[in-house]
């Protein structure tokens, strides 16, 4: 029988998945790395943590599944989007990698606003112009560290630099272009307009490719590190926002999903991009050639329970290593002990500013209404609340552009939790989904890149056919009104904080 490995690079480490040639999941394995925060707004990785991963992960996952590397079909990627990985031509990191979620580069965001304009800009790409984009990192870096700018041969995105260390190839794809501030969405390549705007050189752009494609092969010296065959065709794949989008079955207009990772959105399926006159919204590319993802991202969604299970719930923490169960399961039965509304306190999840349909690199997170009465029970709830009023604002920016969204599926790390999904239907007022795939949909998205580039899928239709709903929550009536008027405090709470925001992230200057 022959195999996909699927490799997914996120923002906490990389996960390798084996998928059969039925497309189940057989194995996984995952390897954790670090993310730096040197300075406010800054986040960066170091990419050869990503290759020791991808390594570590693939030798334990065929030891340990006894499948031999020669089963290996081919192998393919999913990857954390928006970031800037500067390379020299034998692909060393000239840096450290600057990821999605990092800000800092503001004025050059602005700077390339003045240039093209925003409403121009947003219609050549689907999205505003931003310092979360690779364009506006990428002018930091020149503005900033002229030296290494100099030295660079690639800007490359996660995935992509471990395709060049093992083929040799400096490639991307569409899905992972899109999310540049340099693509022209419609047209399929690099936009002339947006790189003469930057002052950028094409040549330091990958070679754009369909998510698809076979790119090339595991090179000689590349096979004994990584522990695969000499020869193993490598695909592409694609940005993790678009194989989870294909990993959850969401291949057909109409549908729709939401994500939870460090970050989570929500994402469609169309057969054309979705143009928000208010710029709230973006669109990428999606693995299938004739389809887009109109999304709609928040920064910090998983990252605030992660950070509140760091500050708040260091007894989750160590009864869980006591335990051997997840510390966010514990969490989960503490913020059940708390009435919805948390008693009337909010949470806004702003830890890493906003993105859409906010668009605040200065927005932080707040607790309101913080009283005596409230014990970690309430700030639990109210973070987990938080999170998803948030989603919500998403959710009714896409409404109010006509889009009908009779369910969502949820999928990513977050949608485990059984509370957490019954809180969304509730909050939503929609009937919540889980696919029979959860934390591995994002990789199934790539190891489909990767079966139909080598042959052994015959195309993305398998998605919907294997992943069909596990379980459903629906909304209680009941809750609707409390949490109505929460979600509309919780909107009046950020209008409110907003000039305050901008003043605090002055002062850091």
């Amino acid at each position: 029988m022959n195999y996909i490995l699927a490799h997914d690079l996120g923002t906490t480490g990389d996960k390798a998945t084996l998928f059969d040639s039925q497309g189940q999941a057989c194995a996984s394995s995952f390897f954790g790395y670090e993310t730096r925060y040197p300075q406010p707004n800054w986040a960066e990785q170091d990419p050869q943590d990503w290759w020791w991963a991808v390594c570590l992960t693939t030798r334990e996952l065929l030891a340990a599944s006894d499948i031999p590397m020669g089963a290996v079909a081919g192998i393919s990627f999913s990857g954390q989007m928006q970031g800037c990985v500067l390379v020299d031509r034998q692909c060393h990191p000239l840096r450290s990698a600057i990821i999605w979620a990092d800000t800092r580069a503001v004025d050059e965001a602005r700077r390339l606003v003045e240039q093209v304009g925003m409403q121009p800009a947003y219609h050549i790409m689907g999205h505003r112009l931003s310092a979360s984009y690779s364009a506006a990192k990428l002018l930091w870096v020149r503005n900033h560290q002229p030296q290494i700018f100099k030295e660079t041969y690639k800007v490359l995105q996660a995935k992509d630099f471990i395709v060049a260390r093992l083929t040799g190839r400096f490639v991307t794809d569409y899905s992972d272009a899109s999310c540049t501030n340099l693509y022209d969405l419609q047209a399929r390549n690099w936009s002339p307009e947006l790189l003469a705007a930057a002052g950028l050189e094409p040549g330091r752009l990958p070679e754009l490719h369909a998510s698809t494609d076979v790119v090339g092969e595991v090179g000689p010296g590349a096979a004994g590190e990584i522990g695969l065959l000499a020869g193993t065709p490598v695909v592409v794949g694609g940005g993790d926002g678009a194989c989870a989008a294909a990993g959850a079955g969401v291949v057909e207009e109409g549908s729709a999903y939401n994500y939870l990772g460090s970050s989570a959105w929500i994402g469609l399926a169309t057969r054309q991009p979705v143009y928000d006159p208010q710029m709230r919204t973006l669109t990428l590319a999606a693995l299938q050639p004739d389809r887009y993802c109109p999304l709609g991202v928040m920064q910090a969604a998983g990252g605030s329970y992660q950070w509140l299970r760091d500050t708040f719930c260091l007894p989750e923490k160590e009864a869980s290593a006591r335990q051997g169960v997840s510390a966010y399961e514990l969490m989960d039965h503490l913020a059940m002990q708390s009435l919805p509304g948390a008693g009337g306190l909010l949470f806004l999840p702003y830890l890493l500013g906003e993105r859409s349909p906010r668009w605040n690199e200065n927005a932080r997170g707040v607790f309101f209404g913080l009283s005596m009465s409230h014990g970690r029970a309430q700030i639990v709830r109210a973070v987990l609340e938080g999170i998803t009023y948030n989603l919500r604002v998403i959710l009714e920016a896409f409404r109010q552009q006509g889009v009908e969204i009779p369910a969502m599926r949820v999928i990513g790390g977050g949608a485990k939790s059984a509370f957490w999904r019954q809180m969304m239907a509730d909050i939503y007022g929609l009937p919540v989904q889980a696919p029979a795939l959860l934390a591995e949909a994002t990789s199934f998205g790539a190891a489909l890149a990767g079966g139909i580039g080598v042959g052994l899928y015959k195309n993305f239709d398998l998605a919907r056919e294997l992943t069909p709903v596990a379980a459903t929550a629906l909304p209680d009536p009941s809750l609707k009104p409390g949490y109505d008027r929460m979600y509309a405090l919780f909107n009046r709470a950020y209008e409110t904080f907003a000039p305050l925001y901008d003043e605090i992230g002055e002062s850091k200057d």
